[in-house]
């Protein structure tokens, strides 16, 4: 394996894999997805839209007749959809060697979840929460099942808020919203990650994030789309660090990936290190339980 410049000829044969990939009709998601379904997985195009869905299944037939890959319906921001796609998958099939939660909104104006969660909190860690909690059973009783959480630099300026989560008592900063629930991906990496490596059981919990990457995740920032021009990368190097975290076979629990490049805007993907508040476990552990009492749902490790 080329550990030095890292790219898609290291992936190898995935036939015989089952991979859920939210968010992934277009950007870094539908790369990653692509890729599986390239290299013979069974890939589950997790997605909100299904006219978009729909159209990243034919986009990917059309270049790959062979591809194996299904559009199944999960909105991220409503804890009743999230509820329901578990119970369908979980019903339709009998393993799950991949979760890679990498669908996001970022920066948006001002909004509330289905459930009354601020947007991008609710949706990046609860939607994501609830939804890898649902799934468990059945990565559990996958062997060597891995789950990836696509996180961002931008957790370098979360600080999470506990007694405004919702944002109803600040004036709401967009930019620092989004950093807090990035970190959130982060702490439920580590987390989840710490209370496996108390059981039996051979799931891994690694995270990536995708340096300065071109996808629609920017639109609503006229800034970054004009900067994308001079410094970002296409997704299909940005969807790198999440491919590398979720298919190394040397990859550990806890393992962060990154760009190699300057400040790790851009390159090839390397284990990096996120900030020093970010492996709080204290804070961590009041997330997960936060989590588990705003969703409802409780992470059943050991069951």
């Amino acid at each position: 394996m080329n550990k030095e410049k890292w790219t898609i000829e290291n992936i190898g044969d995935q036939s015989g894999k089952t991979v859920i990939v939210t968010g992934s009709s277009s950007g870094i998601g539908y790369e990653t997805a692509k890729v599986f379904a390239d290299n013979g997985a069974e890939v589950i195009i997790a997605v909100r839209n299904a006219t978009k869905g729909k159209n990243a299944e034919e986009k990917i037939k059309l270049q790959n007749p062979n591809a194996n890959v299904k559009v199944m319906i999960v909105d991220l921001a409503n804890l009743k959809s999230v509820r329901e796609f578990a119970e369908k998958f979980n019903a339709g099939y009998d393993k799950l060697n991949l979760l890679i939660n990498n669908a996001g909104v970022m920066i948006p104006p001002y909004s509330k979840t289905a459930d009354g969660f601020e947007l991008q909190f609710g949706t990046n860690h609860l939607g994501h929460f609830a939804l890898t909690a649902l799934l468990f059973d059945k990565l559990k009783a996958t062997p060597d099942s891995r789950i990836v959480n696509v996180a961002s630099m931008a957790h370098k300026y979360g600080n999470i808020n506990f007694d405004d989560l919702n944002w109803e008592k600040r004036n709401y900063k967009a930019w620092s919203a989004y950093g807090d629930s990035k970190i959130a991906n982060l702490y439920f990496t580590y987390y989840l990650a710490n209370e496996i490596a108390k059981s039996d059981i051979n799931t891994k919990v690694t995270a990536s994030h995708p340096g300065w990457t071109a996808t629609d995740l920017q639109r609503h920032s006229g800034m970054f789309e004009f900067l994308n021009k001079f410094f970002a990368m296409p997704a299909e190097q940005g969807v790198l660090p999440t491919l590398r975290a979720a298919i190394d076979t040397e990859a550990q629990s806890r393992d962060y990936f990154g760009p190699n490049g300057f400040q790790e805007w851009r390159g090839f993907p390397v284990k990096v290190e996120s900030n020093k508040l970010s492996h709080n476990m204290e804070i961590a552990g009041k997330l997960w339980e936060v989590s588990e009492e705003l969703t409802g749902i409780k992470f059943k490790i050991n069951s």
